[in-house]
């Protein structure tokens, strides 16, 4: 994973040794009081560095992508390997359940998008027409619609049920490496390395915002659950929040000391967890901005968060290709 962040660093984004790009789905978790309550459950591994987690609506699976060019299913009460889903001939950069949980989408350094039966691990369809690696991957709330962000500066929208492309948004000028969609379904935000961040009416396609105030990349988006606030991770070690009705700053969060790979918010709203290159993971609280706690991730970067429907369980993973399920609730 290493020798892929190299490359990445040389080839995309020369300012930074060890990026990870991360898709940012709002998901649901429990309220965290302090590190204690935080402790590994299973680990689970690739044969590289982990990109991607994502859990299925029901919660009982984890599935992740890395740069082994795999993506993997997890028991999440387990954490026993279901399956391995093989296609891809690069590193896989995004991986994203759809609504109904039957689909699994994954975004690759080949450049491809492939649509996945998420029970019985069939390649159901590759959709091709990005010209260079797909960071981020991300179903529509109704599940009608995956948007797609690439290298090639472009967001495409294909149709799910046609695996047509719908239209392409063209108005980054650097790599686009994530996206998020509000929950009603209406807007898509957009994080890029030209540092900002880009809302998008997700019916026609049409820019509606640009926000500005990172100072480098934009990493990681993620809505709130009710849709008002946005976060933002970035390759300048911050987390800023954004009004979403009048993209004005609302906070900037500091405390990491190398880029915010990822950020996610709980289902209440009122926490956010972050994790960084630098190896940790952080919960903060959005209403105040400060920091409730910090961990070590158990890794030298972390690349990835996502927390759980239940809210259970947070689930980590990095470039030493161990993903780490931890127990929110518990402690255990």
């Amino acid at each position: 994973m290493r020798r892929i962040m190299q490359v990445l660093a040389v080839l995309v984004l020369p300012w930074v040794d060890g990026l990870r790009p991360s898709g940012g789905t709002a998901a649901a978790a429990d309220e965290p009081k302090s590190p204690a309550l935080l402790a590994p459950r299973n680990r689970m591994m690739h044969d590289k560095g982990v990109t991607s987690v994502s859990f299925s609506p029901d919660g009982k699976t984890l599935a992740s992508g890395g740069g082994d060019k795999t993506i993997k299913l997890w028991d999440v009460t387990t954490g026993k390997e279901r399956a391995t889903f093989k296609g891809h001939t690069d590193g896989v950069w995004s991986v994203a359940f759809s609504p109904d949980g039957k689909t699994l989408a994954s975004g690759s350094q080949d450049t491809t998008i492939r649509l996945w039966d998420a029970r019985t691990g069939k390649d159901r369809a590759s959709l091709t027409g990005h010209t260079s690696w797909v960071f981020s991957v991300e179903f529509s709330p109704d599940g009608k619609t995956l948007a797609s962000g690439s290298v090639d500066e472009t967001i495409k929208l294909w149709d799910v049920m046609t695996r047509k492309e719908r239209a392409s948004l063209n108005s980054h000028i650097a790599a686009v490496v994530s996206l998020a969609y509000s929950p009603d379904g209406k807007t898509l935000a957009s994080g890029s390395r030209d540092k900002t961040i880009k809302f998008w009416d997700a019916k026609t396609g049409k820019e509606t915002a640009s926000l500005k105030g990172h100072t480098d990349a934009v990493i990681s988006v993620a809505f709130s659950p009710d849709g008002k606030t946005l976060a933002s991770g970035s390759a300048d070690r911050t987390i800023k929040l954004w009004d979403v009705r009048t993209g004005k700053e609302r906070a900037s969060l500091k405390g990491h000391d190398d880029i915010v790979s990822s950020v996610t918010h709980s289902r209440d709203g009122k926490t956010l967890a972050s994790g960084c290159n630098d190896g940790t993971i952080k919960l903060w609280d959005v209403k105040t901005g400060k920091e409730r706690a910090s961990f070590d991730g158990d890794t030298n970067s972390v690349s990835c968060v996502a927390y759980s429907p239940d809210g259970k369980a947070l689930a980590s993973g990095g470039d030493d290709k161990t993903i780490i399920l931890w127990d929110v609730k518990s402690g255990k």
